[in-house]
């Protein structure tokens, strides 16, 4: 720039001399036409934006320094903050996962799925293959439609050891429909969709997998893999991105649906029981209401057909909905968006809260710091440059405590995501999930905006604060006393905020916690404790029916002769694990209308199977082995008992079957020998089924979920099980190993989850609203030590005094109080509309709420009062 300036002052002058003007006098004027040349430097280093930049780095500079003269300070306010946005992140991560990170396919808003509504039950996206194929031939909006079903692949080739992975059965336009590319190679295409022909024989590799398992070789393409040992062709390689369209199931391999009849003996998709995932695209310039319109018509079909083939009158009142699908099926979604959504209203309170404890910090600090911009106004410095001064050193504390919250949400929502996928297995998804968050741009994006908005949000009370202070008065004063009335209300009017919404998310964890503990002590129709669950995979043991029902008869007595075991027993399905058969019955003298026909769930069971479970047995008998010679027998439950046979016995009396189902009819009666308690077999929320039992050994319907009792902790036992079932069953693999009570704790996973971070955040903002208590009380006392020494030397006491800052404590808690106890009251109806059965009428969550914090206050003003107490008049007459 100065090499700049002189060339342009030097062609000046020689302008001037040119025209006449003698040498000296040209230099003169050129410098005064100029200017001072510092000056004109300045302004145009300003203009270039040098001096801002420079200003903001001296900024920087001086914050950083500040930050280091208090680590005090700065620890408590960056862990604050951290603790706030790390909460915050990982929360987003995971509504980011499993809500909003869209597919990476061709226009994915152009998508949506086909969701059928059986009354009273949650929607499923499950549909026949005829429906799947009427859909597509008549519909009016799609531009196309797929259909997929998730299924589990033996695979092995040359060079690759046989494994059990993910795969899909897709249809031949599958690919085409979504608008992809392969890496390499080609996909599966509508050639590849003839039933059971040679050209549907082809496999599309996930690019994992071939990573994985063939080193990212391109000569994979044309190899074979052997699927359930039928030889297919790989012809290529799935886009990098792309790993399904269900979040959490990651399918290594896809494969035409027109192939299943070669894999599966008898072919679900020939006797059409298989069921197909719908996705279409809408075609340009339908609406998703016109897709919702026409697929109200297109049910119309549906529900005749499926009413008629399962004559269940409640299948005329099924739905279909239509959904976006930018994101992927929606199984997820459904069952876990309420739950993300109050973790996210929770963590967002807790910013909040950490948000105002450092602003009052802040606050506390800049009101020591008085005297010091008062000083720099007076020596010329602006207003806007000091507002811009506090606001940089907010927003450097504010960056520090959003990289130690992105370290913290990087770990905090992996561990978030085992401890959700760790329930029960959701229907419609594998057992075993795998949801993978990554800090990608949206989340760090959101994280930036948190940051910038936490920032400006706690850094605007202090900018403020320096921007109307008065110079003069605060350069009179003494230290402290140049405070308005009006800027301490303020100061606690801060902390009574943090009062109020810490009452708030205490009341929340208090509701939540209560919540849980009442599904925790449901009676739930067994005994839970001491019961070892342990499920077998005999679908490729070689073993027939006959031979499988013996051998497990043996298990049985096995089982039993291992010390620590009472009792041992199997069954079709275990209590609270989500499934069960079902059909309809005619009942002995209980003639039902066609329209009032309802589902009786159905379980088949060994002897033994109530004392296991410790169901009670209300009338009757329980099963045993020599009703396997004997006339058909079965137990029902009490709410069928009930509903059936009201006040009468029902032992003796008879019912059939549905005669469409498992070959039973009305010439195979059974006798009702027994009556049980209820158990809750589906969620541990809803009524009771009517249920009925049935002898496994009876019918040779043999399962291979077996329940073992215990005298000791049942995981004790489990590998002595394991042992006695690979001596028995060599070729039957023991599948899984878990107790009843984890299975019933799998059940409410989202609800301890809650529970437990809302308990966690709870206590957290307790003590962030403590901290700001403690932090202003401490300065009042310091600031007011001047009044305390008068007040003493007059006459009052310590007790007087320590009443006095105790006082000022309980009317900035009051304050909060009458704040935050009716913002509770709508957090509770808030908090209900998005989880079933919260207790929101007791007050109980809200009294403890407003007691605990009372507690903390108290606990927190206890040092300033005890400070304050001790004071001695003769030294604090002479502080200043």
């Amino acid at each position: 720039m100065d090499a700049e300036l002189r060339f342009h002052l030097e062609a000046y002058v020689e302008d001037l001399i040119r025209s006449g003007v003698a040498c000296d006098e040209a230099v003169r004027r050129a410098r005064i036409e100029f200017g001072e040349i510092e000056r004109v430097k300045e302004e145009g280093r300003e203009a270039r934006g040098v001096v801002l930049l420079e200003s903001v780095m001296r900024d920087m500079g001086y914050a950083l320094r500040m930050m280091r003269r208090a680590p005090g300070f700065t620890a408590v306010a960056v862990l604050s903050l951290a603790l706030g946005i790390g909460a915050n992140t990982a929360i987003f991560s995971l509504i980011n996962t499993l809500i909003l990170r869209r597919l990476p396919v061709r226009e994915p808003t152009q998508l949506v799925e086909l969701l059928s509504r059986y009354p009273g039950e949650p929607r499923t996206n499950c549909c026949g293959g005829k429906v799947y194929e009427h859909i597509r031939d008549y519909n009016q909006v799609f531009s196309g439609l797929i259909g997929v079903a998730d299924s589990r692949f033996k695979v092995r080739a040359e060079g690759l050891e046989p494994e059990t992975v993910s795969g899909d059965y897709v249809v031949g336009d599958f690919f085409t429909v979504l608008g992809m590319k392969a890496t390499i190679g080609r996909l599966i295409g509508p050639e590849n969709d003839h039933l059971g022909s040679a050209d549907s024989t082809v496999a599309v590799l996930s690019w994992s997998f071939w990573k994985n398992r063939f080193h990212l070789d391109p000569a994979v393409l044309g190899k074979r893999i052997f699927v359930e040992d039928v030889p297919f062709t790989i012809i290529g390689v799935t886009p990098r991105a792309f790993s399904g369209l269900q979040t959490g199931f990651n399918p290594d391999i896809w494969i035409p649906v027109a192939a299943e009849p070669l894999i599966v003996h008898p072919s679900r998709l020939a006797s059409g029981g298989m069921g197909f995932a719908l996705m279409g695209r809408l075609k340009p310039g339908a609406s998703i209401e016109q897709a919702r319109a026409d697929m109200d018509v297109l049910n119309r079909w549906r529900v005749e057909e499926i009413s008629k083939a399962m004559k269940d009158p409640l299948w005329r009142q099924a739905k279909m909905e239509v959904e976006p699908a930018a994101a992927g099926f929606s199984v997820l979604r459904d069952h876990f968006a309420n739950p993300l959504l109050i973790l996210m209203a929770v963590v967002g309170l807790l910013l909040l809260i950490a948000c105002i404890n450092v602003a009052s910090m802040l606050l506390a600090r800049g009101a020591s710091r008085q005297r010091e911009m008062a000083v720099r106004v007076s020596l010329g410095a602006g207003r806007i440059r000091l507002v811009r001064q506090v606001l940089t050193e907010s927003l450097l504390l504010s960056v520090a405590g959003s990289l130690l919250g992105v370290l913290l949400a990087y770990f905090g929502a992996d561990a978030l995501v085992r401890i959700m996928t760790s329930g029960r297995r959701i229907m419609g998804l594998p057992y075993s999930l795998e949801i993978q968050t990554e800090m990608d741009s949206h989340v760090l994006f959101f994280t930036a905006g948190v940051a910038l908005l936490t920032g400006v949000l706690f850094g605007l009370a202090p900018a403020w604060n320096v921007f109307t202070s008065a110079p003069a008065t605060s350069l009179r004063a003494m230290k402290g006393a140049g405070e308005t009335r009006l800027r301490r209300l303020f100061g606690k009017s801060l902390v009574a905020g943090q009062v109020g919404l810490s009452v708030v998310l205490l009341s929340l964890a208090g509701l939540f916690l209560r919540n849980l503990s009442n599904l925790e002590h449901l009676d739930l129709g067994f005994h839970r404790d001491h019961v070892l669950l342990v499920t077998l995979d005999a679908g490729s043991s070689g073993y027939d029916g006959e031979r499988l029902s013996r051998a497990y008869q043996e298990l049985v007595e096995r089982l039993e002769a291992i010390p620590g075991v009472r009792s041992a027993t199997f069954s079709g399905s275990t209590p609270v694990s989500g499934a069960g058969a079902a059909s309809f019955v005619k009942v002995e003298s209980h003639p039902e209308k066609p329209e009032d026909r309802r589902y009786v769930t159905i379980n088949w069971v060994a002897p033994k199977y109530f004392e296991t479970l410790g169901t009670p047995l209300l009338a009757g008998r329980e099963f045993n082995f020599r009703d396997q010679r004997g006339p058909r027998v079965a137990i029902i439950n009490q709410a069928m008992a009930r509903f059936y046979f009201g006040s009468d016995d029902p032992i003796g009396k008879h019912f059939t079957i549905d005669h469409d189902w498992k070959g039973f009819g009305d010439d195979m009666p059974f006798e009702i020998v027994g009556v049980v308690g209820d158990a809750k077999y589906y969620e541990i929320r809803e009524e009771t089924h009517r249920m009925i039992y049935l002898n496994s050994f009876q019918d040779g319907n043999v399962s291979s979920k077996f329940a073992l009792r215990t005298s000791v902790e049942p995981t004790a036992v489990a590998g002595e099980v394991r042992r006695v079932v690979s001596e028995l069953l060599k070729t039957v693999r023991v599948e899984r190993v878990t107790t009843m009570e984890d299975q019933v704790d799998a059940s409410i996973v989202p609800e301890r989850v809650i529970a437990a971070l809302s308990g966690v955040l709870g206590a957290l903002g307790a003590v962030l609203a403590a901290i700001g208590l403690y932090g202003l009380l401490a300065y009042t006392v310091a600031r007011r030590i001047n009044e305390i020494g008068v007040r003493m030397a007059l006459g009052a006491s310590p007790g007087d005094v320590a009443r006095m800052v105790l006082g000022d404590a309980l009317r900035m808690v009051l304050a909060g109080l009458v704040i935050g106890a009716p913002l509770a009251f709508w957090g509770k109806k808030l908090a209900a509309s998005l989880m079933e059965d919260l207790p929101v009428q007791s007050v109980v969550p809200i009294v403890l709420g407003v007691t605990a914090m009372i507690a903390v206050a108290l606990i927190a003003a206890y040092l300033p009062a005890r400070r304050a107490a001790r004071v001695d008049p003769i030294v604090a007459l002479r502080y200043e």
